[in-house]
């Protein structure tokens, strides 16, 4: 029997950075790096599209990362420390681990490269004392740093110096300094805020960064009290920076390398990037670029090329430190004297968000909002849009993302604790039912954004799987640590209690009969309920795992058929009418966790787990079709969408979704359908499908569907066929995009296009057409009296994209109109020739009309240009200047 080919993946919902250690992001060259929990993710540059793609995944770690940090003197190398005491050197290129140390002794909180030796990584857990680990050579192996331990405040960061040998300087949580260099007297816990001299109050060292032209000095921030530039040699304060407002603080700070005495930082509370020069002590310029604070900035070193550009001039004297008094041209004004430097910064932010900002154009090239920043315990498609899938996580949120965009659309308020299970409401009623570990459940209405009920029967209890019955929307079923099973209605009136021996740790709604429920408990036992009796009593138990049984699947397509994962490693599959276990699943080398039948092929199922892996299997022999690696950790949950059912996303403790297309498992029944073989081939009965050695054939509901209504077809319905088995069968993101082209280029109507056709990939014809009713719809903005709300751009910014849109489309004359509304007269004036010279007259005429009535003297060279004496004349004569109305008229 050939090898079927194998599962693909076909997309990625990336976590986002985490917010609990300082140093989780790094950059070198044209990289850079940011740590969730447990993966830390690479970024490159691709050269040939100018745009950061996503790299590697690093998934080495089991516990919570603390820190990371990039070789000085070899880009494709990093350190990484965790939480279990672990420090790991890792090869981005070739993709694994080169060296690991465990048992640092004590956690590392925060580690780095000695910049002065070939092969050491130096690493410090909160106390002290400062370890140095030489990975290689004859010295190999871990010594103490001679002088750096027995602190008397915790270490929040350190940082060697880059240029001067063994130099290295510690902050604190009381917000002081320690500086120790070879040669020279340490100086423990000095240079603190003034303001806390004398008293033991905490303020911790929230940044920490040398100066890159100088040998002694640097910038330090403290949580509260501000920065400071500081010289380590004299252990003066040499300027104090001060803030637009008392209530900022700051969070992180970067040099920018490509202008010399140029430092960013990132507020704490809310997501400001200031620009400052040592020279003033107070921000050259502010950007909000998003309304939750920063967590960490890293200054790319060598940002995307944009173009070749002239070389700037050496500077006269190249040993000025950047913090000498920058002198700047008597002409400007103070603000104007520094250019924004040109440079990327890698943003992280307190909600996860990762972006890459380029500060010279002001814009992100790159941003990842809202990603998970931990472990996804669940995950489920909306019932009536196959596009959105929630997401629940240890993180306290639900987030519901577009898979076609793989961004997130809602994320619900946060802050539930733990929340294990989802299931979304039936049909089109947008909420969804959450589980959580210590808040009970609850119902989120997700298009208003808050929670709209509660149910607290199980107290304190977590609850570990919440069940939405689809076949009777008014009823939820929870169960729990505290060994209860509970039916409710949705406004909270409770109508079943199914004691169990045990902790309850899965439910499942059968799937053909409304008033089933099956349960999974850590007694080792399944059992089946049936609501329509008083009874508490279960109406079957199924015994034989060998440990606790998590969750309970029913088969959608096979009546009294269900599955069950256990911690013993296998799935079992038992038959409700036979009393009887059918079939074992081996092959999991650790407790099973995600289950998952498909709504289509009767015997696949699909399990995933604390093995890292997710298995195929057919459940007539037992057999496994294919195994997944790609998680870098437990995976917990598995779905599909009925209307989808051969694209499957899953969620792990690696804090990312994955999308997979199980296509390939079922080739030949693709082939039947191309080459248009009869319906007998493609769509059968479950009886048919399940005989041992059969053809994969198609028995659920979308393939029905979709044979009803080629029947009632006339003419040649292939086209059609063709085009709801593909959108049935291909992963999400293009399928539809590429149907609505044919279509077009098959002579369909326009009418009959899509609203959202435009926003793929459009027919050349289309583009300009498109492009004008968009750039019509920015210019409207101009009728509406209150905007757009919050958060939505300003009249200018749309007005300005308009005329960006009509000057591409070679429309002057509309994209000088919109410039003279926006008051940019000089842009209008300069591409009116464009139009013809009639139009430029006119246009300056305007012109010189405006600045009349303003009395502004720039009127004279508008009237000049264009011949309009008289107009000049009147209007010196008004101003009662007579000898210039003369000589003018002369």
């Amino acid at each position: 029997k050939a090898k079927m080919s194998q599962v693909k993946q076909v997309g990625l919902l990336a976590a986002g950075c985490q917010p609990w250690n300082k140093d989780v992001c790094a950059a070198s060259g044209d990289r850079f790096a940011y740590c969730a929990t447990l993966a830390i993710y690479i970024y490159q540059l691709d050269h040939r599209y100018n745009e950061f793609k996503l790299r590697a995944i690093m998934s080495e770690h089991k516990k919570t990362i603390t820190a990371i940090s990039w070789c000085p003197h070899n880009p494709d190398v990093f350190a990484s420390a965790s939480a279990d005491s672990l420090v790991i050197i890792w090869n981005v290129t070739e993709q694994k681990v080169v060296a690991k140390l465990d048992n640092t002794k004590g956690i590392p909180a925060s580690l780095s490269w000695c910049w002065n030796a070939g092969d050491a990584v130096a690493f410090v857990s909160h106390r002290g004392p400062l370890y140095i680990w030489t990975i290689s050579g004859p010295d190999s192996g871990v010594t103490v740093h001679r002088d750096a331990h027995s602190f008397l405040s915790d270490i929040c960061l350190f940082r060697w110096h880059p240029k001067k040998k063994g130099k290295v300087v510690f902050g604190h949580t009381d917000g002081s300094l320690s500086i120790f260099q070879p040669g020279s007297k340490n100086q423990k816990h000095v240079l603190r805020p003034e303001s806390l001299e004398g008293t033991d109050e905490e303020d911790p060292v929230t940044a920490l960064e040398w100066d890159p032209l100088s040998t002694d000095y640097l910038l330090v921030a403290n949580l509260h009290n501000g920065i400071r530039l500081v010289d380590s040699e004299s252990l003066s304060c040499i300027t104090t920076f001060h803030f637009p407002s008392a209530a900022a603080s700051v969070q992180c700070l970067a040099w920018v390398s490509s202008a010399p005495g140029m430092f960013i930082t990132g507020d704490s509370q809310v997501g400001v990037l200031r620009v400052w020069n040592v020279s003033r002590t107070t921000p050259i310029d502010n950007f909000k670029l998003k309304k939750t604070g920063f967590h960490g900035l890293h200054v790319l070193s060598s940002p995307p090329k944009k173009k070749p550009c002239s070389p700037q001039h050496p500077t006269k004297n190249h040993h000025t430190s950047s913090t000498s008094e920058a002198v700047p041209p008597p002409t400007l004004t103070q603000n104007q004297a520094f250019s924004l430097p040109p440079g990327h910064a890698v943003c992280c932010f307190m909600d996860g968000g990762v972006g890459l900002y380029d500060m010279g154009a002001k814009k992100w090239d790159f941003l990842r909002d809202l990603g998970h920043v931990e472990t996804i315990f669940d995950c489920k498609f909306k019932p009536d849009n196959p596009d959105l899938l929630a997401t629940a996580s240890f993180d306290g949120t639900i987030k519901v993302w577009d898979i076609n965009t793989l961004t997130a659309v809602y994320t619900s308020p946060g802050n539930e604790g733990v929340i294990y299970s989802i299931s979304w409401a039936p049909g089109d009623l947008n909420c969804i039912a959450g589980a959580t570990s210590r808040n009970g459940g609850f119902i989120w209405d997700v298009p208003k954004g808050k929670m709209i009920t509660r149910f607290s029967e199980h107290g304190k209890n977590g609850i570990f799987c919440i069940a939405w019955s689809h076949k009777d929307s008014k009823r939820i079923a929870t169960c729990s640590g505290d060994g209860f099973c509970i039916i409710r209605t949705i406004d909270g009136k409770v109508l079943h209690k199914y004691k169990h021996p045990a902790a309850v740790f899965g439910c499942d709604w059968s799937q053909n009969n409304k008033d089933m429920i099956a349960t999974g408990c850590e007694d080792k036992n399944v059992r089946v309920y049936y609501l329509a009796t008083s009874s508490d009593q279960p109406l079957k138990v199924f015994s034989g795992h060998t440990a606790k049984v998590f969750h309970v699947r029913w088969s959608p397509l096979r009546e009294g058929i269900l599955c069950s994962g256990s911690d013993d490693g296998t799935v079992r599959i038992w038959d409700y009418t036979q009393d009887a276990c059918i079939n074992v699943l081996s092959g999991h080398t650790a407790p099973v966790r995600g289950l998952m039948w498909n709504p289509e092929i009767p015997y696949l199922l699909v399990s995933g787990s604390w093995d890292y892996t997710i298995r195929v299997w057919d459940t007539r022999d037992g057999t496994c079709l294919d195994t997944v690696y790609d998680h870098g950790a437990d995976v917990y949950g598995l779905t599909c969408h009925p209307s989808r059912p051969f694209t499957m996303a899953s969620c792990s403790r690696d804090s990312t979704v994955r999308l997979w297309s199980l296509s390939p498992l079922i080739n030949p029944l693709q082939i039947n359908i191309l080459v248009d073989r009869c319906w007998d081939e493609i769509i059968g009965n479950t009886d048919r499908a399940v005989e041992s050695g059969a053809p994969p054939l198609l028995c659920g509901k979308v393939s029905r569907d979709i044979k009803q209504e080629v029947e009632k077809l006339t003419g040649n319905p292939r086209g059609k066929k063709l085009r709801w088995f593909s959108e049935c069968f291909s992963p999400p993101g293009g399928s539809k995009n590429l149907w609505d082209l044919v279509a077009v280029i098959k002579g369909q109507d326009d009418s009959l296009l899509p609203q959202n056709y435009c926003k793929g990939i459009m027919h050349m014809k289309h583009l300009i057409r498109f492009r004008m009713s968009k750039a019509q719809e920015l210019t409207t903005v101009k009728m509406s009296k209150f905007g757009g709300g919050i958060g939505a751009p300003s009249k200018e910014e749309r007005l300005k994209e308009a005329a960006e849109i009509h000057l591409r489309l070679g429309q002057i004359q509309r994209y000088c109109e919109l410039m003279v509304e926006l008051g940019e007269w000089d842009k209008a004036l300069s591409v009116a020739p464009g139009v013809s010279m009639k139009y430029w007259r006119k246009l300056m005429q305007r012109r010189a009309d405006q600045l009349i009535q303003e009395e502004n003297d720039d009127v004279i060279p508008y009237c000049i240009a264009i011949g309009d004496v008289k107009k000049l004349v009147s209007f010196f004569i008004s101003r009662g200047q007579l000898k210039e109305a003369l000589l003018v008229a002369q």
